[in-house]
């Protein structure tokens, strides 16, 4: 007999829950993650994600094996031995690609299919491992759930706030595409504000530092910070006085509306993120292509996160 979870080489599907608006700032995540996107709620990738990093993440399935049909998949799951309590849960409660939705009852018999005859102990309502079935495109996939967990929900309610801040979703895809594989890179938010991309990349055991020029900001942040159970360095003082490097930073540039700053000040704001870091992406209300240019950057991906009428650019360079 095989161990059920000895198996290398794995691939992971992914599955999604977006709104229309979100469409264009989730595919820039996916792009961040897996190096290419899907326009459908699904994508496969060798590379292995935590669903709860992302806002638009539903789940993840660590596929064990495939088959053509049922019966190959009842034979296989007959093979395995799970030494943990286990449940089996058939991931087509909605569409996926073009896949469409199985009735509940269709669901739940393939779960029973498949219980019965994987040797172990099942417990539907504490296992130890979530096991999953799902068909894509005709081919059933089984393997290990991990569903994905709204951490960002728990970060909406700050204790210091203002109207203009990002949404913890936003943020947090933010915070992913800036700095999409966390090991051994170190960030920076330079133009903090009150700490929301700061939070969810903290959250997400992003090594982001954060700085902002308003000292009431800075201490804004550091209790947001702390409210959320999250340690993380806010500095008070311009991004021209930076003297660290860094491998990756966002700056959510301040706008003539809410802040005054200039063009120019704009300008310099992307000249000293160009000597501090390799790697930066941008959110803007207004086109600043040729600034990022001048400032020395490359734009290599881009997109549109909207809210109702509302548009920010998110722009990665480079």
């Amino acid at each position: 007999m095989k161990h059920a979870f000895e198996v290398e080489n794995k691939d992971f599907i992914y599955t999604y829950v977006r709104q229309m608006d979100e469409h264009d700032l989730c595919r820039l995540e996916m792009r961040a993650f897996f190096g290419g996107d899907s326009e459908t709620n699904v994508i496969k990738s060798r590379k292995k994600i935590d669903p709860s990093r992302s806002p638009f993440m539903k789940e993840r399935l660590e596929v064990l094996f495939s088959g053509n049909d049922m019966e190959e998949i009842i034979e296989q799951a007959s093979e395995f031995v799970s030494y943990k309590t286990f449940k089996v849960t058939c991931l087509n409660s909605i569409a996926l690609d073009s896949t469409a939705k199985l009735r509940q009852p269709e669901r739940r018999s393939i779960e029973r299919e498949i219980g019965e005859v994987i040797q172990g102990e099942a417990d539907l309502f504490e296992p130890q491992v979530n096991f999953g079935i799902v068909l894509l495109e005709g081919i059933w996939h089984f393997g290990i759930v991990q569903e994905s967990e709204p951490i960002w929900r728990y970060h909406m309610q700050k204790p210091h706030m203002y109207s203009t801040a990002l949404s913890t979703r936003v943020a947090r895809a933010v915070a992913n595409i800036a700095v999409p594989h966390p090991e051994g890179i170190r960030a920076i938010d330079p133009c903090c504000g009150i700490g929301t991309v700061l939070v969810e990349a903290r959250s997400m055991g992003i090594d982001m530092v954060g700085r902002d020029i308003n000292p009431l900001v800075c201490l804004g942040s550091r209790k947001n910070l702390a409210h959320f159970g999250l340690e993380g360095e806010v500095e008070k003082g311009p991004i021209s006085e930076v003297t660290d490097t860094y491998d990756a930073a966002v700056i959510d540039m301040p706008y003539n509306l809410f802040t005054h700053i200039t063009a120019e000040g704009q300008l310099d704001i992307l000249k000293s993120a160009r000597r501090i870091t390799s790697r930066l992406v941008v959110v803007t209300i207004e086109p600043m292509d040729d600034m990022i240019l001048e400032a020395g950057f490359t734009i290599i991906d881009r997109c549109v996160a909207k809210k109702g009428m509302f548009e920010r650019q998110v722009v990665v360079c480079e």
